[in-house]
């Protein structure tokens, strides 16, 4: 399973390579392939791993979502929705994370972050499917913190293990598609 999930995210990152799209999406793309190795390996190194290719990956994107689409535009007042969200990562996620805690809380700013800088990004087809792409990858991490430091019962965790794979898929592919729409 961790060759085939790793392989896929690889083969999006390849495909926007070979089609040409801005490389700081195809660069946040294989980072992302490098991020999912990372996090199914056992132990938290592996996890720091994961977490560390994520956040550049994220941290490409977002010049490249900002340079990759025409002008950036002001972000919609709505965007600011993100920082609650962030600031919530203290209630519900912080107390639970024991030593990783700077770590996710780093992390949690940098995929807000990426989150901003596509609600930047302006009118058109690209953007309708970078947004959709941005939600699915974000509610994907947000059940993965979740199944990792807050859920207890193994329903629960296996209910959430089930969830991820698919939006975090789906939210890569839709930033491919978003890239090649650009």
């Amino acid at each position: 399973m961790v060759v085939a999930k790793t392989a896929a995210t690889a083969c999006l990152a390849l495909a926007g390579l070979v089609a040409g799209i801005n490389p700081l999406i195809t660069a946040g793309l294989a980072f992302g392939a490098l991020g999912d190795f990372a996090l199914a390996q056992k132990g938290q190194r592996a996890f720091l791993a994961g977490l560390v290719a994520f956040a550049i990956g994220h941290l490409l994107y977002i010049p490249g979502f900002l340079s990759g689409f025409g002008a950036p535009m002001a972000p919609p007042l709505w965007a600011l929705a993100l920082l609650p969200l962030f600031l919530s990562t203290f209630y519900w996620l912080w107390p639970h994370a024991g030593a990783l805690r700077l770590a996710v809380t780093c992390y949690a700013a940098i995929i807000s972050l990426m989150g901003l800088a596509a609600l930047m990004v302006p009118p058109g087809e690209a953007r309708e499917l970078l947004r959709a792409g941005v939600l699915l990858f974000v509610a994907s991490d947000v059940i993965l913190a979740l199944r990792l430091f807050r859920l207890t019962a193994p329903r629960a965790r296996q209910i959430a293990s089930l969830t991820l794979w698919p939006l975090y898929f789906a939210g890569q592919g839709l930033i491919l598609l978003a890239g090649l729409s650009a």
